[in-house]
């Protein structure tokens, strides 16, 4: 089975998750590892499983005004932020609702799920970008099989403590689940 996990990441921390996730999935799956920017329709194509996740920016996912403003905070003066390598270019939102353009999403064959960073904290406080990636993955035809899941950063905007061990065990799990759902078609 082939998995392909696509993050966007703006200072790092949904970047350290999705490393963390393909590795557990890894254990099982032949696995393709891309920030969103790097999402080919060729690499759409050619997986059997999706993993695609964002960070939480305004109790949703990003929007390009968001990612702006990120990055301007991350250029202040004395800020501590530092920007990923692969920050610029389109979010995940933006990429999900281009992906027509992309050739689609492989159908009801392609299994999906989804991830995001966020704040801790009662999510009705502090949103989930993870369940709008769902719904948009949904929506092109994915076959959802586990509930979006959410990695926790702390306020002053790093991984918290063992967010990146749960993110590997995380991977493993939806590989194995992925394992077990998978059916390929027969041409």
């Amino acid at each position: 089975m082939r998995a392909l996990v696509v993050y966007e990441s703006m200072y790092g921390n949904t970047h350290a998750v999705a490393v963390g996730i393909a590795a557990g999935l890894s254990t099982r799956h032949d696995v393709t590892l891309v920030p969103v920017t790097r999402a080919t329709p060729e690499l759409v194509a050619a997986a059997d499983l999706l993993v695609v996740g964002g960070p939480t920016h305004l109790h949703r996912m990003s929007t390009a005004a968001s990612r702006r403003w990120a990055a301007d905070a991350a250029r202040k003066q004395a800020s501590p932020l530092t920007m990923d390598p692969d920050a610029d270019g389109p979010g995940v939102r933006g990429w999900l609702e281009g992906v027509g353009s992309l050739g689609g999403l492989g159908g009801q064959n392609t299994l999906a799920v989804a991830f995001d960073t966020r704040l801790g904290g009662v999510p009705l406080f502090t949103g989930r970008a993870s369940r709008g990636i769902s719904r948009l993955l949904a929506g092109h035809g994915c076959r959802m099989f586990a509930a979006p899941e959410s990695f926790l950063v702390s306020k002053r905007d790093t991984l918290r403590d063992g967010e990146a061990d749960r993110a590997r065990a995380w991977g493993a799990v939806i590989g194995a689940a992925a394992s077990d759902l998978y059916a390929p078609t027969v041409a």
